[in-house]
């Protein structure tokens, strides 16, 4: 017997279970469905591609978007410790203030606005700049300056600073908008996920038990209480029981998926998918969003090129021996944030830019020297919904982002691709110009927003299924107890009401951080409402 089970070692559930097993006398169950993080690709920074469609990935697909001609989108997540902390492109991003005070104005999240959250960030941080009101020193979570940043990268940055936007070299701090470098969750040029962070540190603990190749099937439930987790591992079902709390951290398609399949969810839709209903919560697995992307590409000339140049054994090499060079780099190295339009409260649009050319999710990576762009939407109007396509739990569920469902999120992307179009422009970036990768998608509304219907991709953020708050579509309150049902948890990105300006892992390891001290009681809404009213 368990105090608490914990589903999904990612990046709050390695969180959760660091946190919950500090006090010696807490038993810890952390489920994982897939195997330890411990591949070569996962630790090099540059090869986070190589493990899409791979053994360490779900490969999920969402169901045909009108909005995008009528494509599946392609959705790469972990199975793995650390979760996508040890898959993605390992960017530093917490988010605008605008966004957790509107998640407290707008949804009743009450203790989670900017100044109750900040904190969480900062403890859990151990940045290479040192401490600082927005930045810690002591957490778990290595964040650093690449040792390696390409030379166009620069170039890029010059050119948008020429093309009227202001320098920012910190994201995270008094202001997000602007352009520069991006920091990395790495250390020492190697990948740090939350399972080097945050797991490896205390897998000595006795009072934790990490179990991989766990496949959670179902929550169990005795009436209107959690009292366990179902899951199947080596061909047999097993069930692991908690004497206090069962939390889901699976993340934003694996949580509301194993809910549902619990009879957790829409009543109407459990019953039509073979379920039989334990309770009806109309909020799960809707409110379905993400960032999506659309990319410019430009062929260069008097540069190098990440992928098609240092893709070699020396460079591996370099980098095994020093953890530096250019397989060090995040690819996705600098970018920035800007309002397209008047009356926004925050950046509707994030640039992504690279030293090689990236699109597809990279499986067509180009044979010539190419430069990247990306104009990604971050305040984001459509919403989809996520459902079961069967009662039994090995099926995919139905992913429906509803991809440009709304017109403002469509004419966002095409503002900033013409935004980069005239970054592309400016000395001294243009003289690296050798033309553009795609001729039709020129500096014109129209064409761009025929650009954006095909080659918009995933920039890898779901969120919003189990969203938090005090609404009647609410499945979580504002301490992430699933409402109407007593020792069941949520915490990870699932519960963020409305998606963050920037990218969601530095947000879901703060969501994990947060939820330790609720779970444990060491800070409560109301005291955390308190402390954002004096801080």
């Amino acid at each position: 017997m368990f105090d608490y089970v914990v589903v999904g070692a990612g990046s709050a559930g390695s969180v959760l279970a660091n946190r919950l097993t500090e006090d010696p006398s807490t038993k810890v169950l952390l489920l994982e469905a897939g195997p330890p993080s411990d591949a070569l690709e996962v630790q090099i920074p540059a090869a986070f591609p190589s493990l899409f469609r791979t053994r360490w990935d779900w490969s999920y697909q969402t169901t045909p978007q009108p909005g995008l001609g009528g494509q599946r989108a392609y959705w790469p997540r972990m199975k793995a410790l650390g979760g996508c902390s040890a898959m993605n492109a390992m960017i530093y991003i917490r988010g605008n203030r605008a966004d957790y005070d509107g998640w407290k104005r707008d949804f009743g999240a009450v203790g989670w606005g900017y100044d109750d959250v900040l904190p969480y960030f900062v403890k859990s941080e151990q940045n290479s700049r040192g401490a600082g009101r927005f930045h810690g020193a002591d957490g778990p979570l290595h964040v650093e300056d690449r040792s390696y940043t390409h030379k166009l990268t620069d170039t890029w940055i010059a050119a948008a600073v020429a093309s009227g936007l202001p320098p920012n070299d910190d994201f995270n701090g008094v202001d997000q908008l602007g352009v520069g470098r991006y920091q990395v969750t790495c250390r020492k040029g190697r990948r740090w996920s939350t399972a080097e962070g945050y797991l490896k540190p205390v897998l000595d603990r006795p009072n934790l038990t990490v179990t991989t190749g766990a496949f959670a099937t179902r929550v169990v439930l005795e009436g209107t209480r959690a009292v366990g987790v179902a899951y199947r591992m080596d061909g047999k079902e097993h069930i692991a029981r908690a004497e206090r709390e069962v939390i889901l951290a699976g993340g934003a398609i694996n949580s509301p998926q194993l809910l549902m399949l619990s009879g957790i969810g829409p009543a109407d839709h459990l019953r039509d998918v073979g379920v039989e209903v334990a309770l009806d919560l109309p909020g799960v697995g809707a409110n379905l969003h993400d960032h999506l992307v659309t990319p410019l590409l430009f062929r260069t000339k008097g540069a190098t090129d990440i992928a098609v140049d240092h893709n070699n054994p020396l460079r591996l090499a370099q980098w095994q021996a020093t953890g530096r060079g250019p397989l060090s780099s995040n690819i996705g190295e600098a970018g920035g944030f800007v309002k397209t339009r008047g009356g926004l409260a925050g950046p509707d649009v994030q640039f992504h830019v690279a030293a090689t050319g990236f699109y597809d999710n990279g499986f067509r990576e180009p044979l010539t020297r190419s430069f990247t762009m990306g104009s990604t939407l971050v305040d984001v109007a459509s919403r989809g919904t996520l459902r079961l396509a069967s009662a039994d739990p090995t099926w995919r569920p139905l992913l429906d982002p509803a991809y440009f469902q709304e017109r403002s999120d469509l004419d966002a992307i095409v503002a900033g691709l013409q935004q980069l179009h005239d970054i592309a422009r400016q000395a001294p970036f243009a003289k690296h110009v050798e033309g553009p990768f795609w001729p039709e998608a020129k500096d014109d509304e129209a064409a761009l927003a025929e650009h954006a219907r095909k080659w918009t991709q995933t920039i890898f953020h779901p969120v919003g299924t189990c969203a938090m708050g005090a609404g009647d579509n609410a499945v979580v309150d504002p301490e992430l107890r699933v409402r109407g049902v007593d020792g069941l948890r949520v915490a990870d990105a699932s519960v963020m009401p409305r998606i963050v300006r920037g990218n969601t892992n530095a947000p879901a390891v703060m969501i994990g951080e947060k939820a330790a001290d609720l779970i444990r009681g060491t800070i409560t809404v109301h005291a955390a409402a308190k402390e954002g009213v004096r801080s």
